[in-house]
């Protein structure tokens, strides 16, 4: 059974960064990416950015030149250094793999809060 774990989150300052990292178990063999959502109060999950395993990145624009996402599927890991954040920012951030045959997976997300 393949397990999700975000790590990584929590208070920041605006204009602070932080740098959430994901991990994977059991086999992903069939992944294609591994990528990040988030979902501020109130709002629905959106798309942050997405890693794919050639080394293919995507970000929605609002994240572009903010955020950076890298990583390894084979090595089941992907991170997200986030910088020059602020309070809009604020959500809970998820880690998501998805898989060709079976499916995505989900982790069960890392707090992330700027405020002063």
């Amino acid at each position: 059974q393949v397990q999700v774990v975000e790590s990584g989150g929590g208070l920041v300052q605006p204009g602070g960064s932080l740098r959430l990292s994901c991990a994977a178990s059991g086999s992903i063999n069939d992944a294609t990416a591994m990528g990040w959502y988030r979902q501020a109060p109130g709002k629905e999950r959106e798309f942050v950015a997405r890693f794919f395993r050639g080394g293919e990145r995507l970000y929605t624009g609002s994240v572009k030149g903010r955020f950076t996402i890298s990583g390894d599927i084979a090595k089941k890991t992907v991170y997200l250094q986030m910088n020059s954040l602020n309070p809009e920012y604020t959500a809970y951030y998820y880690c998501q793999v998805i898989r060709r045959v079976l499916g995505s997976v989900w982790g069960q997300g890392t707090q992330v809060t700027v405020s002063s």
